[in-house]
């Protein structure tokens, strides 16, 4: 692990504080949790944004999905 050195505001530092202690985690290991879950966040959100560029680029045809719909569909009585 590599060691840095972040700039936290007075009330930044203290929630964090405070949620480390309700961790039970201590201070390093709640930032990187908090990191890695943003990261995970923004690629999912990245991922998200590129499908739907691809869909705005070739829109699915009602041929595409109809059949899924009907296998989907409540059978009727």
């Amino acid at each position: 692990m590599e060691t840095i050195q972040v700039v936290l505001d007075a009330k930044l530092l203290k929630a964090a504080d405070a949620a480390s202690k309700r961790q039970k985690v201590n201070r390093s290991a709640l930032i990187r949790q908090a990191l890695q879950e943003h990261l995970r966040r923004l690629h999912v959100a990245e991922l998200e944004e590129r499908d739907r560029r691809g869909y705005q680029a070739r829109p699915q045809l009602a041929e595409e999905y109809r059949p899924w719909e009907e296998a989907a569909a409540w059978p009727e009585d």
